[in-house]
């Protein structure tokens, strides 16, 4: 592929794609469609949360799918499948990889080794994926929400995208990492979590030995304290993020990083 004229990554691009409230976020949309369009002829898709069957929209509800990035709207379009968070191969990889990679149906690109994405099904990859191939960018947001901008060749019959990866990967994840946070951010009505719901050095300990299975009694045993004062940190940390168990507790203490995911499956 021909490199383009203009430097690939630019402020004046960040500054384009940022949103800051919701009059912002058609303005964005568009200015990131450009770019994608004037550096690599590829179509956006785009999900905020892969969890949640809404599309991203614009203040006026308008489908930017649709009405900004292009895409057809018909009985097929991508954004009215309400599997697809389950059934695609890409959406199943942003769930292990953190960084933009490629796909085809011949596997999984990346600059860096993840072996979880070989055990990944591929087989009738064009359907389920609903693309021949497409450079993927995973967005990895606070309490676990996931998003996701796959860039879609306009060439239909394209399914090699390793010059396009290679030279426009990174900049192109920037611009989309850039977009979705922002437009989460801004379009957020829920405030997860009360003020003042950072854990104390006491109440992050017996929250690991509670993730692992540890009782009240075992982790008072091991931290030489009594079984009432691990009880009332564990109770405290429940308040601080605003859980109603200790299951969730532990789930949200693990979401903000406070307990290490590796701990939790090692």
């Amino acid at each position: 592929m021909e490199k383009p004229e203009k430097p690939i990554l630019l402020q004046e691009y960040m500054e384009a794609v940022r949103i800051t409230g919701p009059q912002d976020v058609r303005r964005a949309a568009e200015a990131l469609h450009q770019i994608s369009m004037d550096l690599a002829q590829m179509r956006i898709a785009m999900a905020h949360d892969i969890a949640d069957k809404r599309t991203p929209v614009d203040e006026n509800g308008v489908v930017l799918a649709r009405d900004v990035f292009g895409w057809p709207d018909d009985e097929k379009a991508w954004w009215r499948n309400s599997r697809i968070a389950l059934d695609s191969p890409i959406t199943a990889a942003c769930r292990f990889e953190s960084e933009p990679f490629w796909v085809n149906a011949q596997g999984f690109h990346t600059r860096s080794p993840n072996p979880y994405l070989k055990a990944i099904e591929l087989t009738n990859f064009e359907q389920r994926a609903m693309t021949r191939g497409a450079l993927v960018v995973p967005v990895h947001l606070p309490f676990g929400q996931i998003g996701v901008a796959t860039f879609n060749p306009i060439d239909r019959g394209m399914s090699d995208l390793s010059a396009e990866f290679e030279h426009l990967g990174d900049a192109l994840g920037i611009y989309a990492r850039t977009f979705i946070e922002s437009y989460v951010h801004a379009t957020s009505e829920i405030q997860r979590l009360p003020p003042g719901s950072r854990l104390s050095k006491r109440e992050v300990e017996c929250l690991r030995w509670a993730a692992i299975g540890k009782t009240d009694l075992e982790i008072s045993m091991i931290m030489s304290r009594s079984r009432a004062t691990v009880r009332f940190h564990i109770h405290n940390a429940s308040i601080k993020l605003d859980a109603v168990n200790r299951s969730q507790t532990v789930f949200k203490a693990a979401q903000l990083g406070y307990i290490s995911l590796n701990q939790l499956i090692g």
